[in-house]
């Protein structure tokens, strides 16, 4: 029996006292091995009997309790192990944390790190930073590590707690700018919401951690653990202190990207001071130099500023040099995203202008966009105030390669202009003259256009078998009030490089169009007149319907107006022009190839324009008696001409011998002094009746 009972667990613990009549050795070892803790022989004193079994409950009452007190006590170690396992991941998470502050300068790589340690170190199952916005109340997460999962896309972070889908630990911890804990995201109420998503993820408990500049919030650090009751004090503790070094290592931060923004940018306007101007402008130079590619350099210095600081006062004359700096910046930028302004004293700017195409370029710029911009006046405490400058320019490579050398030649040219009566000067003189007639020309041309001062004058082309004319070239001219007429070399690539050629070639065709039908009103049969393109008119997107205007004022299908471009213009966007020129074509307007053969022009393209002639380059026609090979291009280009159906006019004829050529070989038209120069419109009637 007693076997039996100490093989049962409910009862094995119950203290077993054996009464027998056998008392050799023998039995009692038995009786021992079978379980009993006590013998009584019988004859039985029920006083010892008493005395034993209460001595054995004692004992038995005591053994429990030891074994009770051991399993406490194991319960206590392993709990205190798995607190000290969990406070030595803190420990770890804080100490990486802040050898991270140590060596990491940069705010995003901060945030980063944190995390990644956060989740690493910590064996936290999630951990992310947010940035608070205080005029919209959001958090904006910028760093995360572990298990998202897009969690944080769903709720809305902000400290706003009345905000719908919001996270109310977030929401509180900005609010009361204290750290917040869930430890049973099972149970809690604040994590309701979310509780599905939360613990779908493995999250069980999490804390919310403000980060404060300044007693202000500017952000949160929130972690997830992968137990309950994670969170406790001495963990907060930790994780409190951890919250403090990272909101620290941002004030430091913010200092140093403070400090550095000072050591490279003026703090009143924001520009780019002299050091980092010096840098920027060795960087471009360098690469300016390996494009082969002209720079400029431009320094400008308010006038009498120190006028304005004692005047107006220094708060007055800082918002005036604010605002200089920012229209400056407009206007410049508006021009070329790649040019660099920066201040370089207290009321010197600088600009580097990359890309330029010669010095009327950058004349243009300091002429119209900085001048110009600085007379008109600034508006500060509701009065005007007038700012004037002095501008120095040197150009690479031509005055400086070396950057040094060329602010230099800047800062010479700037002393030069203040000691003036000039606005602004080059660092070479010779510059100046250039670009001072070049700029005067342009205001004339301007003037030219907008007086009507440019007029046509006609070529006639004549008939190779009849010796009639048989079209007319409309050639420009300016009737300079100044000068008297002014040939088109002297203007035409002045026109292109402003823009205004735009202008003036429509003005020539309207002007064809309305003199074709001024001879037809006069009884006349004029030939049609050709009208010269330039590579800016064609490439503009308007260009088909500037013709279609030109030739409306006509009235008529018979507009009499016919166009002349080179080869090279053409191949410069071949498929474009084919688009362009077939429209143009389907008005009734006449299209020539002008001076062909001076190209590069491909044959499988040519069978493709809507054209209506080629003209040979006066080039191959004036030596064609004495060189075969002129002659043979000639021919060549004759021929090619009436194979793809085409007229083929030959310019530059001068000579009998040249048109007696032209006419064995069969070409169709010339154009020359040998039969006219070019004449006024009021001659031309005399030319078209000639036999």
């Amino acid at each position: 029996m007693a076997r039996a009972l100490k093989a049962d667990d409910t009862t094995k613990a119950i203290p077993v006292v054996m009464v027998t009549a056998l008392d050799d050795r023998e039995s009692r070892l038995r009786g021992l091995e079978a379980g009993a803790e006590e013998f009584v022989t019988k004859p039985v004193d029920r006083n010892e009997l008493r005395i034993r079994v209460r001595n054995l409950l004692r004992l038995k009452d005591f053994s429990d309790f030891l074994a009770n007190h051991n399993r406490i006590l194991e319960e206590q170690v392993q709990e205190r192990t798995a607190k000290v396992v969990r406070l030595n991941r803190v420990y770890s998470v804080l100490s990486g944390i802040n050898t991270t502050i140590v060596r990491v300068h940069e705010r995003d790589e901060l945030f980063a790190e944190a995390c990644k340690i956060a989740v690493e170190h910590g064996k936290f199952v999630m951990a992310w930073i947010g940035l608070f916005d205080p005029a919209t109340q959001d958090v904006t997460p910028v760093a995360k590590a572990g298990r998202d999962e897009g969690y944080l896309d769903q709720i809305a972070l902000t400290a706003n707690e009345d905000a719908p889908d919001n996270c109310k630990l977030v929401a509180r911890a900005l609010s009361r700018l204290e750290p917040v804990v869930c430890n049973d995201i099972s149970a809690d109420e604040a994590m309701s919401q979310w509780r599905g998503e939360a613990l779908k993820r493995g999250y069980r408990s999490a804390a919310v951690l403000p980060l404060l500049l300044d007693e202000r919030p500017v952000g949160v650090f929130a972690l997830y653990a992968p137990e309950p009751d994670f969170f406790d004090e001495q963990e907060m503790k930790l994780l409190v202190e951890m919250a403090g070094d990272i909101s620290f290592a941002l004030d430091h931060i913010a200092n140093e990207e403070k400090l550095n923004y000072l050591a490279f940018y003026d703090a009143l306007t924001g520009l780019p001071n002299r050091a980092l101007f010096d840098d920027r402008m060795a960087q471009r130079l360098r690469t300016a130099g390996h494009e082969k590619s002209k720079m400029a350099l431009v320094l400008i210095d308010l006038e009498r500023f120190r006028a304005f600081n004692d005047t107006l006062g220094r708060s007055v004359a800082d918002r005036l040099l604010k605002l200089v700096a920012e229209r400056l910046q407009s206007v410049i930028f508006d021009r070329d995203s790649l040019v660099r302004l920066a201040q370089v004293q207290g009321d010197v700017f600088a600009g580097l202008f990359p890309d330029i195409k010669d010095e009327a370029d950058i004349a243009h710029i300091v002429e119209e966009k900085i001048i110009g911009c600085l007379n008109q006046p600034f508006t500060i405490a509701g009065q005007d105030v007038r700012v004037s400058a002095k501008i120095g320019v040197a150009l690479f490579p031509g005055d400086a390669t070396e950057p040094d050398v060329l602010f230099s030649s800047a800062e010479a040219a700037l002393r030069q202009a203040k000691d003036s009566s000039e606005r602004y000067l080059f660092y070479a003189r010779k510059m100046n003259a250039m670009v001072a007639e070049r700029l005067k020309l342009e205001n004339k041309l301007q003037r030219a256009l907008e007086q009507e001062e440019f007029v046509l004058f006609y070529q006639p082309k004549v008939d190779l078998s009849s010796g009639r004319v048989a079209g007319l070239e409309a050639l420009i001219r300016w009737n300079d009030p100044d000068g008297g007429l002014v040939m088109p070399m002297r203007f035409i690539p002045l026109l292109e490089e402003t823009g205004m050629i735009v202008e003036v070639g429509t003005w020539a065709m309207k002007q064809a169009v309305s003199q074709y039908a001024a001879w037809q009103a006069a009884g006349l049969q004029p030939p049609p007149i050709a009208v010269n393109v330039s590579q800016v008119q064609l490439n503009r997107g308007d260009f088909v319907a500037t013709v279609q205007r030109a030739i409306a004022i006509a009235g008529k299908p018979d507009h009499g107006l016919d166009l002349e471009i080179t080869e090279s213009m053409i191949m410069e966007d071949i498929e474009s022009c084919i688009e362009k020129l077939k429209l143009i074509r389907e008005l009734g307007v006449g299209i020539s190839i002008d001076d062909f053969g001076t190209g590069h022009s491909s044959l499988r393209y040519l069978t493709r324009l809507p054209i209506t002639a080629l003209k040979i380059d006066r080039a191959f026609v004036q030596h064609m008696t004495t060189n075969a090979d002129d002659v043979a291009i000639v021919s060549t280009v004759i021929a090619l001409g009436h194979n793809l159906k085409l007229k083929v006019i030959a310019e530059g004829v001068e000579t009998e011998e040249q048109s007696k050529f032209l006419r064995l070989l069969k070409c169709d038209e010339m154009q020359g002094y040998l039969f006219s120069k070019p004449v006024s419109a009021e001659q031309v009637p005399a030319l078209l009746k000639r036999p």
